[in-house]
């Protein structure tokens, strides 16, 4: 342990200790190659478990990614741990269409905030709490509900 950060080169430990931590609150986990660890949970739980990663592993917040599915956004953190041998933990949720809200992980770590700006332009997802909402890469003036990375839109404006 460094400064109080848990570190371990051996990929398991990061699993072990995250089910160990969280319980039922993960609902399934893939370890596809040495560097890559993938955790899926509910929108829920996704904040306190990425915080998690962040504050006990020093986990660098890489990028977060939208993905438009059938039964609306998913979007998975991106977290590097970079002193423990480039190991990545990915915590995937699913922010479904009838309630496209999430809690901001921005309005308590600030590296969060672009990205969630980002995604709530994009694919319209409300990331509740979050500091700053407003436009960040389309035009002031882009008409409000039009999502351009969901598979639904329509250039009708």
């Amino acid at each position: 342990m460094i400064d109080g950060i848990k570190e371990q080169k051996d990929p398991n430990f990061y699993i072990d200790d995250i089910k160990e931590r969280f319980g039922e609150k993960i609902l399934d986990t893939a370890h596809p190659r040495h560097s890559r660890i993938y955790i899926l949970v509910d929108k829920k739980d996704a904040p306190e478990i990425v915080k998690y990663i962040f504050y006990e592993y020093a986990g660098r917040h890489s990028i977060s990614s939208g993905v438009d599915t059938p039964d609306g956004v998913e979007i998975l953190y991106h977290m590097a741990l970079d002193n423990q041998r480039d190991i990545f933990i990915n915590v995937k949720t699913l922010v479904p269409r009838e309630d496209f809200r999430i809690e901001s992980i921005g309005k308590d770590i600030p590296a969060f905030e672009w990205i969630e700006r980002e995604i709530h332009e994009l694919f319209g997802v409300e990331f509740v709490g979050h500091p700053d909402i407003r436009h960040l890469l389309l035009a002031d003036d882009w008409p409000e509900g039009k999502y351009p990375l969901r598979k639904d839109f329509r250039k009708d404006f």
